[in-house]
């Protein structure tokens, strides 16, 4: 929730160690909860003025492979809100 919430109050001026951006895939970033601690990463994109958690990602080093199932998931849901 804390990462939620910094991204909240800051928006675009949240940075690294907080957020990165998902290689390779436009648009996509990803919260780094615990500044990178966490097991987990939150994808995420801006949409129409607001940011909209797509997907939550295992650490990548971690799972590479659910990490890029959730990105592959979050891109569909990215490009069917903006479809909308």
């Amino acid at each position: 929730m804390h990462a939620r919430e910094k991204l909240m109050a800051l928006g675009d001026r949240l940075r690294f160690p907080h957020q990165s951006d998902v290689r390779g895939v436009p648009r996509l970033r990803e919260l780094r909860p615990r500044a990178g601690r966490s097991p987990w990463r939150p994808i995420y994109a801006r949409s129409k003025g607001d940011f909209v958690i797509l997907a939550i990602a295992p650490e990548a080093e971690g799972d590479r492979r659910g990490y890029e199932r959730a990105v592959a998931k979050a891109g569909e849901r990215l490009a069917d809100i903006e479809d909308d």
